[in-house]
């Protein structure tokens, strides 16, 4: 009888170590930090939300010389730090986008908006990262001082990167969002990515989707690069 007790309740024990293991999910009540995109309508996570990256426009694969805009005005977001956000399709930029751009960015201001920056969301391959840090180095110097500059990135960089690239977007960029989802899921497999993001070199935050599955990997806390969580919200 004893050890049968003994065998219950080490098993008890191991049940109750994996759950707390176990991944949760990823409550917007939790955080502070969010992505906004078109369609998304504004809920209590924003009231008291810190920094929002906000969709402006696209720059799409059959118009390069447009930033289409998926905004029909100026936002006004006075309690938060706000990122105006271009999502690209490519990289070869029109003067027109560039022009558009700035004329956004000094709108959102006009508007009563903390502007901190400008985000581009830019898929950019691994093996592409030299090219990337090319365009955004010219970017970087069409903005204005005053605003930082902040990419996405993707998992794959950080395994897979070379060191030297890295190097070419430290000191162009002010933070790299490291996206750990596709479309409204968490990319499996993420544990083994997120272990190797310490080669990251840049100040970085960790995207997450709302709804999503997430276990922080040991030491992410302590490491002195990470910059916090940035939740990516869903439509209704």
């Amino acid at each position: 009888m004893i050890g049968r007790r003994l065998a219950l309740g080490l098993g008890l024990a191991l049940l109750a170590g994996c759950a707390k293991q176990a991944p949760s999910r990823v409550d917007p009540a939790a955080h502070d930090a969010f992505f906004v995109w078109a369609g998304v309508k504004p809920g209590p996570a924003l009231d008291r939300a810190r920094t929002i990256y906000l969709l402006d426009g696209e720059v799409r694969h059959d118009r390069p010389g447009v930033l289409v805009p998926l905004r029909p005005q100026a936002p006004r977001l006075r309690r938060a730090d706000v990122w105006l956000t271009v999502r690209a399709e490519r990289l070869d930029w029109g003067e027109g986008v560039y022009r558009r751009l700035l004329a956004d960015a000094a709108r959102w201001e006009a508007n009563g908006n903390r502007l901190v920056g400008v985000q581009v969301d830019f898929d950019a391959a691994t093996r592409g990262l030299g090219r990337y840090a090319e365009f955004l180095a010219d970017l970087r110097r069409r903005l204005p001082a005053k605003y930082r500059l902040s990419v996405t990135g993707l998992m794959d960089w950080s395994a897979n990167g070379d060191p030297a690239q890295f190097a070419r977007l430290k000191g162009v960029v002010d933070e790299v969002v490291v996206q750990t989802y596709q479309g409204r899921r968490t990319i499996p497999g993420y544990a083994g990515y997120m272990r190797r993001l310490m080669r990251l070199p840049i100040p970085y935050r960790i995207a997450l989707v709302e709804g999503g599955e997430w276990r922080a990997p040991a030491g992410l806390e302590q490491d002195p690069e990470f910059r916090g969580y940035v939740v990516f919200l869903l439509p209704a």
